[in-house]
């Protein structure tokens, strides 16, 4: 059965990590639809995400929450703090959605309870 997969990784702390995401999401489109593929875009840098034009911070989240709601899956890195992504792994276990979280253990930003392993489904 295919996926509708809701990535997520830090879009303004974390963009240089775009490159990575870019290649999370091309490895999960083999496994489903990517909902959120914008997040690996390497072309967006922090400035420009700062100037988006196509929509208000509210649009924004709008259509965050509509594809979330849509997702089979949620998929996560969580290497970088961000409370973006915090936020939509919080909606994401209120949802019962099954997510995976994704850390580079030799980084030292982990989280304590994202290290538990029966934290997700």
């Amino acid at each position: 059965m295919s996926q509708l997969i809701y990535f997520c990784g830090s879009m303004l702390g974390g963009r240089q990590d775009a490159e990575l995401y870019a290649r999370l999401i091309e490895k999960l489109r083999k496994y489903g639809t990517v909902l959120t593929d914008h997040v690996g875009d390497t072309t967006m840098t922090t400035e420009m995400m700062a100037q988006l034009e196509y929509g208000n911070e509210k649009s924004i989240h709008d259509m965050d929450m509509r594809l979330l709601e849509k997702c089979t899956v949620v998929v996560a890195e969580v290497t970088q703090p961000s409370l973006g992504v915090g936020y939509e792994i919080g909606l994401a276990v209120a949802a019962k959605k099954r997510i995976l979280c994704l850390f580079r253990p030799e980084s030292r930003n982990d989280s304590k309870p994202l290290r538990h392993k029966r934290c997700f489904s």
